[in-house]
């Protein structure tokens, strides 16, 4: 049995102005996307793409953007609308944790939209450039939520030597968002970054990105406490796990695509 340590959520203050671990596991997110990025510029196929380090900090701005409004967005309709409705000033305090991925996504997607259109470059190919930089980034996002004892487990044996004391939550629970930050992302990483080293079909990395968060967070859902839950065909499904599902119908359509074009992938287009 393990008890949550529950650090201080401040990291540590400046002044009047004080530093969150939340906030601060946003700060490594972006600058192991930056780090990533470099690294992937230096891959020979993707360099012959014309890729360049001035396009991932131009890159960043948009996808800062994308995540923070597109993650409280999302945890504001997709989650706790009731909730939000009756706080709405909390929307704006996103120190507090509460940010969806399923809305940072889209909020991605939208803001690299809007910087392929300004770049001249083929969307498909901006996702996928980037997608390969951002599960260890969203394995940052976890961590804090766990810093901060949010997401908390479902009941766990107690013969489980990794359940937890969970402040405010009776009974031993998983630290899910250990899970959620080891399986959804991590795990993927590891998977998608070899695969992301070599020439690949257009939109190949993209959708086995797509595919691969799709099955880790349907699975990881199995372990967390529900935001709410419902029933498809006599089955309880999580409401990451309805997210979460036509992200996987989405990546395989995708891949299929992706693997049937004839002329591979051109360097521009």
């Amino acid at each position: 049995m393990l008890i949550h340590p529950q650090p201080d959520p401040i990291a540590f203050a400046i002044g009047p102005v004080q530093i969150h671990w939340y906030g601060l596991m946003y700060v490594v997110a972006f600058a192991l996307f930056l780090i990533l990025g470099r690294v992937r510029i230096r891959q020979p196929h993707i360099a012959a793409q014309g890729w360049k380090t001035d396009d991932l900090d131009d890159m960043l701005f948009y996808g800062m953007l994308g995540v923070i409004v597109g993650g409280r967005l999302g945890e504001v309709l997709f989650y706790q609308p009731a909730y939000f409705l009756e706080n709405p000033l909390e929307i704006f305090m996103v120190w507090r944790g509460g940010m969806s991925f399923h809305g940072g996504f889209l909020g991605v997607l939208i803001a690299m939209a809007l910087w392929a259109r300004k770049r001249k470059r083929n969307l498909l190919d901006v996702y996928d450039f980037i997608a390969p930089m951002v599960p260890l980034g969203y394995a940052a996002g976890r961590l804090g939520n766990f810093i901060n004892a949010e997401l908390p487990g479902r009941l766990a044996d107690p013969s489980l030597p990794w359940a937890m004391l969970w402040p405010g939550v009776e009974g031993l629970r998983h630290p899910s968002p250990l899970y959620q930050m080891l399986l959804d992302g991590i795990v993927v990483f590891l998977i998608l970054w070899p695969y992301a080293r070599k020439q690949r079909p257009r939109l190949a990395v993209g959708a086995m990105f797509t595919l691969l968060y799709g099955c880790a967070r349907f699975t990881t859902e199995y372990f967390r406490v529900p935001d709410w839950e419902t029933t498809v065909l006599g089955m309880p499904i999580t409401s990451g796990q309805v997210l979460s599902l036509p992200m996987i119908v989405a990546a395989l359509a995708m891949l299929a695509w992706a693997y049937r074009q004839p002329n591979g992938r051109p360097a521009h287009a």
